[in-house]
């Protein structure tokens, strides 16, 4: 499903006013714009509004571009940008509370929930075939699911708008712990509504394990460890998932919505000059994240993998003798995830040397069109795997581990090392151990993916001194760490002006 923006945009991105008296010949209705009134009518209505939500998920900043600087605030990840207020951003030092990442990132996330409140408020009246209209609408909430999912974690305590707003609407600013009690609600709601598959035209819609899974993601942040695993165990029960044989096709433009993505935003390279992932009909969907997350000269390299991530694969690294021999079997996930000197690939046409990149430098590959490109630009077309099967696998792991059942956990695991060639672990481990295995591999497996920002946040590193200490300890960025600040973003001061019942973050 690459999706229609002009007609999206048109019809239902936020310009729906319905016009009042004019008061002179300056202040009149655009006839070619349609009203609230004249829309929502019918079976087309509907598609088109939600086409707009997902629309809304490829705006500048959500996952078009700012999602991904602000999930690289992990230990994962580090920043030597010459644009000094990027990199203080993923050093935890923001004197400037408008930041544009943050602020801009709050505004388009809450103008893709404006419309998926207009879906929720008119489809349900038109006139259509049921299924489909209960199937539409479940699919907007999923897209308000998301959003509300990323603000929450990104932003903390935030405004929970639910019903189609006006500009004199204030909503209560709900606690973390409120929205992820709706979040609970209104995915369970949904997952009834939203089918196991779709076909290939509709391929990149919410689907019923979309739901699950992120259902899944909140138990697990609130650590409801069996809730999770009894969503991940149904996940597979449904058997519409697997993984796919070969690692780099998760991350390639001619290999999505395959048996491993259970939600991918979708993107397109059409090169469309005006306004790139901005909100207007002549802006590109494309993804922006490869134009910053690359090596020098194709990519402005504005966010670079920690040294210890690139050793962590010597976890998985496995050397043995043959003959007189010594042989090294690489884990082929370090290779497809970061650009360094012994990666023996050529990127963008040429080899690490002949770069002549620094050999103690390493950078992000994973979503980079280096195979088939020259260089990068404003415009790619492969979509983010919002959420994979391997992710789900080992969530489950980590959930069954949790709960004490390390000889369950453990098949999770090993399917996940078994899909890239690795031997499957053996033995028996205890919980510690077990659960150091699962961040190794979660690490490894979903390295650059922004997975790990909510990773260490559900693991409670960003909670106390000692966890800080852990993680100065693989990033000194940490040093700057703020206790009861830094885990959470400010809130833009416009939106404070504007109702002075909001309430700023601590510490800003």
């Amino acid at each position: 499903m690459k999706i229609n923006k002009i007609a999206a945009l048109i019809l239902a991105g936020g310009l729906f006013i319905t016009t009042a008296c004019e008061k002179d010949l300056l202040d009149q209705a655009n006839p070619n714009a349609p009203t609230t009134d004249q829309f929502w009518k019918t079976e087309s209505d509907a598609v088109k509004g939600v086409y707009a939500c997902y629309s809304g998920l490829q705006q500048f900043a959500c996952y078009y571009r700012s999602w991904h600087f602000m999930a690289h605030r992990s230990d994962e990840s580090y920043s030597q940008s010459p644009f000094v207020a990027l990199a203080d951003f993923t050093r935890f030092i923001q004197p400037d509370v408008d930041f544009f990442i943050s602020s801009f990132a709050w505004n388009d996330y809450y103008r893709t929930i404006y419309r998926t409140n207009q879906v929720v408020a008119h489809v349900p009246d038109i006139q259509m075939d049921e299924t489909l209209r209960n199937r539409l609408v479940a699919e907007a909430r999923f897209v308000r699911a998301l959003s509300y999912f990323d603000l929450a974690y990104f932003f903390g305590n935030i405004p929970l708008i639910t019903v189609e707003p006006t500009v004199a609407t204030r909503a209560p600013q709900a606690t973390q712990a409120q929205t992820e009690e709706f979040l609970i609600s209104e995915l369970t709601a949904i997952i009834p509504n939203l089918p196991l598959s779709y076909g290939d035209a509709d391929k990149g819609r919410a689907t019923r394990g979309s739901a699950q899974a992120l259902l899944a993601k909140v138990y697990m942040q609130q650590r409801k460890w069996s809730e999770a695993a009894a969503l991940f165990a149904q996940i597979a029960t449904d058997n519409q998932y697997t993984l796919v044989p070969n690692y780099l096709d998760n991350f390639t433009e001619a290999n999505e919505n395959n048996r491993e993505s259970v939600f991918e935003v979708q993107f397109t390279g059409a090169v469309l000059e005006v306004g790139q992932g901005q909100d207007n009909a002549s802006a590109s969907e494309s993804h922006d994240r490869p134009n910053f997350f690359g090596p020098p000269g194709p990519t402005y390299a504005d966010v670079q993998p920690r040294r210890w991530l690139l050793d962590e694969y010597k976890d998985s690294t496995v050397t043995f003798a043959s003959g007189s021999t010594t042989r090294h079997l690489i884990d082929p996930r370090r290779d497809i995830s970061i650009v360094h000197a012994g990666n023996p690939d050529r990127f963008y046409g040429r080899t690490f040397a002949q770069w002549n990149w620094n050999p103690n430098q390493q950078y992000w590959r994973k979503y980079l069109n280096d195979r088939t490109r020259t260089d990068e630009n404003f415009s790619s077309g492969i979509n983010h795997r919002v959420i994979r099967y391997a992710d789900v696998l080992l969530m489950h792991a980590e959930a069954m581990t949790e709960l004490g059942q390390m000889s369950n956990a453990l098949p999770l695991v090993n399917r996940v090392r078994t899909r890239v060639g690795l031997a499957p672990l053996t033995g028996t481990f205890t919980q510690s151990a077990m659960r150091q295995i699962i961040r190794s591999e979660r690490a490894k497996e979903l390295a650059g993916e922004g997975t790990r920002w909510f990773d260490i946040l559900r693991w409670g590193l960003m909670d106390n001194q000692a966890g800080i200490d852990e993680l100065k300890t693989r990033d000194s960025d940490f040093t700057n760490f703020r206790l009861g600040v830094s885990k959470l973003l400010p809130i833009p001061r416009r939106d404070l002006a504007i109702d002075p019942n909001l309430k700023q973050n601590p510490g800003y």
